[in-house]
């Protein structure tokens, strides 16, 4: 049987992002994602609070978009799944690494720096703040699915016949 390894995460740029490349040129990001969970004791009655960070690796296309339009206090929901390093340190101790490598990023909300969730920033006038390494593969899947018009609707288009439109040089939809 085979296992399922997903992360989802909605939370917080704790900085700007870590952009670096490849020995081939493609470009590597990290973040520093903050999730905050809050809960209050039964036996004080008083309110608890608990920040949890997380280190995600984002990589090719999406990595150059979140290097280019993700700031500190951005807000961010990223999808993706675990993966854990073995390496070792300079004193010769072998040493893990667990990181979050995403293949869905979406921008949540403003560029963090503008109190009432306002957009702003050339990055916030895409479609909807969101990237994904699978969107090839998502647009084949949605092209070979049959879709049923109601009939209650008359002629209605056929969605099959619409283009999809893939990510330009810039990162665009």
């Amino acid at each position: 049987m085979r296992g399922i390894n997903k992360m989802i995460l909605l939370g917080t740029l704790g900085g700007d992002p870590s952009v670096h490349y490849s020995g081939s040129g493609s470009a590597i990001t990290t973040l520093s994602v903050a999730t905050n969970e809050s809960w209050v004791d039964k036996q004080s009655g008083e309110k608890q609070e608990r920040t949890e960070w997380h280190r995600v690796k984002l990589f090719g296309k999406l990595a150059e978009i979140a290097g280019e339009y993700l700031k500190k206090g951005r807000q961010v929901y990223i999808e993706g799944s675990l993966r854990t390093e073995k390496y070792t340190d300079k004193a010769g101790v072998e040493k893990y690494s667990t990181d979050i490598v995403a293949s869905d990023m979406q921008m949540i909300g403003g560029d963090g720096q503008r109190p009432g969730g306002q957009n702003a920033g050339a990055g916030d006038n895409r479609r909807d703040g969101r990237a994904s390494q699978s969107f090839g593969r998502d647009a084949a899947q949605r092209g070979n699915t049959q879709r049923h018009a109601d009939p209650s609707f008359g002629d209605a288009p056929n969605f099959d016949d619409i283009p999809f439109r893939s990510l330009n040089p810039r990162g665009y939809y």
